[in-house]
């Protein structure tokens, strides 16, 4: 059972709170346990970690909707959610893009040491946006997982120039306002003492360097629009709507900035006779009143195939029946579901006058009276019984 603190508790917000209240209260949190403010103390450290692996669930929509139906199991291994715990500089940098330039450096003065030297700035370049595709898959694909092989239409590094965006090495130069740092830093005296502030390079943007000539091919993004064939691997058990997230694969950054990800929706292919029900798949057999009456042995569909089921003398319309573990596997997890067979007894609608003459004779016989027992289950109990 999982140990960790709910996301919401964290960051002393409720579950509906908006954008907006999570993003603020975040910020509140993190002030608090900042390392700055608490030099050395490893319980502050590890809440301000906390607290920014939930901002960084809580503040995308995608990750919050599954954190609020699976909990923290929506991100274990493979899920593509949150990947654990952040290192600080992953923190820092989370900061400058949701509060500005080092909010941290402006308050606490002078900032973190973590971000002051020139091999701790930004990545280079703008990052790439989310891609967003769905993927169709059958009862089959969905139950034992599948390999898809999926084009996608992105924004992809620039084979010309590699990404960064220069016509060559040579219109590649450091940027002369911060010295290749990609920061810029002030001292200003105040009735407290001097104050540090470091803020973001306005020449390079953060970069680090200026792009004298640009590459021709991609005007200098150093990204152009293309198409990439992604192998997507889909874990067996998903279901409508679920959406599962790759990494890096979506579109490419500006400049050798770093790639989105891209984020697949599942949709499920509707079966012909087959109908899902969480883990569980649902069957409506129709069989004739003298197999009712006599019993017979049926052929049913089922997610992978077919199955022989025994129908026995005397089955009643209404009767579910179970074929064990033909259901859906569960998602990262070991249960598995059944299949439940519906049994409909098919009545004729139109008779022919020598059927009619039979039927009315055997209407007199007691045997065709309606004699429920008083143990026999009603339609709403066998109904749930076979959900149990």
């Amino acid at each position: 059972m999982s140990t960790k603190r709910d996301y919401y508790e964290i960051l002393n917000v409720t579950k509906t709170a908006t954008a907006e209240e999570i993003k603020k209260s975040y910020r509140k949190v993190a002030m608090q346990y900042h390392p700055d403010r608490n030099p050395g103390d490893k319980a502050a450290e590890e809440k301000f970690k906390e607290a920014a692996e939930a901002y960084e669930v809580l503040s995308d929509p995608d990750k919050r909707a599954r954190y609020d139906r699976y909990g923290h199991q929506a991100f274990g291994p493979g899920s593509g959610g949150f990947g654990g715990a952040q290192n600080m500089e992953d923190i820092f940098s989370h900061f400058g893009d949701i509060f500005g330039d080092d909010v941290f450096g402006s308050f606490f003065g002078g900032g973190s040491s973590r971000r002051g030297s020139g091999s701790n700035r930004r990545p280079t370049g703008q990052r790439g946006s989310n891609l967003r595709i769905k993927i169709k898959l059958n009862y089959e694909e969905i139950a034992n997982g599948v390999n898809k092989q999926v084009k996608v239409k992105k924004y992809v590094v620039c084979s010309t120039c590699g990404g960064n965006g220069a016509k060559d090495k040579s219109s590649i130069q450091t940027c002369a306002t911060c010295g290749g740092t990609g920061q810029v830093r002030r001292v200003t005296n105040t009735f407290l003492g001097q104050m540090q502030t470091v803020t973001t390079c306005p020449t390079c943007n953060g970069e680090g360097s200026t792009i004298t000539n640009k590459c021709t091919a991609c005007k200098g993004e150093g990204r152009v629009y293309g198409e990439e064939t992604i192998s997507i691997d889909v874990p067996a058990g998903v279901q409508e709507g679920m959406q599962l997230s790759m990494s890096g694969k979506g579109n490419a950054g500006e400049r050798g900035g770093m790639p989105g990800d891209l984020l697949i929706q599942i949709e499920e292919e509707p079966h012909p006779e087959l109908q899902r029900d969480g883990l569980n798949v649902a069957y409506d057999l129709h069989i004739s009143i003298p197999d009712a009456i006599f019993g017979t042995q049926v052929e049913v569909p089922t997610i992978d195939g077919k199955a022989k089921i025994k129908i026995p003398a005397g089955t009643q319309s209404g009767k579910i029946f179970r074929l064990k573990g033909k259901g859906f596997p569960e998602v990262q997890g070991y249960a598995k579901g059944d299949q439940l067979i519906h049994v409909n007894i098919w009545t004729p609608q139109t008779v022919s006058a020598e059927e009619k003459a039979m039927l009315e004779k055997l209407s007199q016989s007691p045997n065709f009276k309606p004699q429920p027992g008083k143990n026999e289950k009603s339609f709403f109990d066998r109904v749930k019984e076979a959900f149990q």
